[in-house]
């Protein structure tokens, strides 16, 4: 029995080394882990890909595009040492511009395969390619979602098109078909299923962002499907596809077997459960270690207790991190209005405040934009913002849809600059019943401006109120870095506590 094996990872987000950065407990996670798991699987039969949002996301590359940029990411190292065959990109691979981006391409080791983003009119991957199998002929692409353009800095996707990812894919199939005629056929799609694999229901607005449920129903002579960007597990059969999504960070390798004699396809999520390759770990220990130095970096002090210990409580009685966080980019735009959301397991920070308590507590590389919004915009925000919270047995939870298929709290802002109330027995988009300003009512004419992060503006998590609403400025430099510098040149952060949200059932 021959048996073709295709070794995939996705959504590592910068992660390498097999512990978490906030507390430096253990945790089944990296590509030290992954190495392993390759190394012992790999034979001559056996194709390793990666599929997408690899160099950003951990604060070893957080601290490495700040402060080291000039010399290799330890990802693209990684990537080689491993030997990868292939990689797609992914949307956050972008956010450090072309040129890096490019360097990532180029120096990886690997062939990059995302056809579907054209740089000055040409593919920046392989449209396709072909590998000789245990006899079988077997044909490999990749394609990215096409929303890149709606959370990206435009100047670091300059130049380019982002076709539309379905379009691209099922295009491509017949393509490969028409002109290859191979065994089987596998996408690479940093992408997600919008449908429940198994009900069909769909678990998120269908917006076009993920088109993998779609892909899978509607292309005929696909055989595989390798998914990614939503963060989720699945694995399974349908329609005749295999399909996998494997999760973040490295914690599951996506399996995929192919006998060659009976043609049977078994997909498998193998959690990343080995002891990490100390030979990959030391090729990076060195910046690694420069990288936790920098973490332990005081940066000032707090008599305030802003840490979060509960995720519910946190945002029912808004947290004063939350307050701080719209205090400090009130203060440097000068806007109206403040939003900001608590991240999930946000440790937040009281007494001493260094880079890890801050990079901990906000975990994404966001930016800042000021839009210009009226009173009747600002209530649709809050709608949505309030859809985060349900009612069961008398009682105010938090939503189940924003806790599957996978965690959403970020889509929860508070606002600071009005007053609000909100009554969660009431009918979604109807459960503001008070908005004041200062005391006063706010009206539908009443125009505001109001700093958020990137992702918001952009529309990021279905607030199409937002992005529909004009720029007035974008702020380049990172939310972390604005925190960072504000609290080094207070050195003592106190403020006077705001509690202007008032959730009631």
């Amino acid at each position: 029995m021959s048996i073709i094996r295709i070794l995939s990872t996705t959504d590592l987000h910068g992660a390498i080394f097999p512990y978490g950065y906030a507390n430096g407990r253990e945790r089944n996670i990296g590509l030290g882990k992954i190495s392993t798991m390759v190394r012992e699987l790999r034979d001559e039969n056996t194709v390793v890909l990666d599929n997408g949002d690899t160099i950003e996301g951990s604060p070893l590359t957080f601290y490495h595009y700040l402060y080291e940029g000039d010399k290799e990411c330890p990802m693209i190292g990684c990537v080689r040492e491993i030997g990868y065959d292939y990689i797609n990109l992914g949307n956050h691979d972008f956010n450090y511009g072309y040129a890096e981006l490019k360097r990532y391409i180029d120096d990886c080791g690997a062939v990059c395969l995302t056809s579907n983003v054209l740089y000055k009119g040409e593919p920046l991957g392989k449209v396709y390619d072909i590998r000789e199998l245990a006899g079988k002929k077997v044909a490999f692409f990749g394609i990215i979602t096409h929303f890149v353009p709606n959370w990206e800095k435009e100047e670091n996707i300059a130049d380019m098109e982002f076709i539309d990812a379905f379009t691209a894919a099922r295009d491509t199939v017949r393509l490969i078909r028409e002109k290859e005629n191979p065994d089987y056929i596998i996408c690479l799609y940093h992408g997600g299923l919008e449908r429940d694999p198994v009900t069909g229901i769909l678990g998120e607005k269908d917006t076009g962002e993920n088109q993998g449920y779609r892909m899978i129903q509607e292309i005929e002579g696909l055989d595989v499907l390798i998914c990614g960007h939503q963060h989720r597990y699945y694995c399974g059969m349908l329609n005749g596809v295999a399909y996998t999504e494997g999760g973040i960070e490295g914690d599951n390798l996506s399996c995929i077997e192919i006998d060659t004699e009976t043609g049977i396809i078994t997909p498998k999520l193998l959690p990343a459960t080995r002891k990490a390759d100390e030979k990959l770990l030391e090729m990076v220990k060195p910046e690694e270690d420069r990288t936790q130095k920098w973490l332990d970096t005081p940066l000032g002090h707090t008599s305030m207790d802003m840490r979060i210990t509960d995720d519910f409580e946190c945002r029912y009685h808004k947290s004063q991190l939350a307050t701080f966080i719209n205090k400090v980019q009130l203060e440097l735009t000068g806007a109206d209005l403040s939003g900001s959301a608590i991240f999930f397991k946000a440790p937040g920070f009281a007494g001493g405040i260094t880079m890890r308590d801050l990079i901990s507590t906000y975990m994404f590389p966001n930016t800042l934009s000021v839009k210009k919004i009226n009173g009747r915009v600002l209530r649709e925000y809050l709608e949505k913002c309030l859809d985060f919270w349900s009612m069961e047995a008398g009682k105010v939870i938090i939503n189940p849809l924003y806790d599957f298929p996978n965690i959403q709290y970020h889509n929860y802002d508070m606002i600071d600059g009005v007053e609000y109330e909100a009554d969660i027995r009431k009918p979604s988009g109807s459960r503001l019943v008070s908005l004041t300003r200062n005391g006063k009512e706010v009206k539908d004419d009443d125009e505001f401006t109001l700093v958020i992060n990137n992702y918001r503006a952009s529309g990021g998590g279905n607030f199409e109120m937002i992005s529909d609403s004009p720029t007035v400025r974008d702020i380049p430099d990172s939310v972390v870095d604005i925190l960072a510098e504000y609290i080094i040149k207070h050195g003592e952060i106190d403020f006077e506590p705001v509690n202007n949200i008032v959730i009631k059932p």
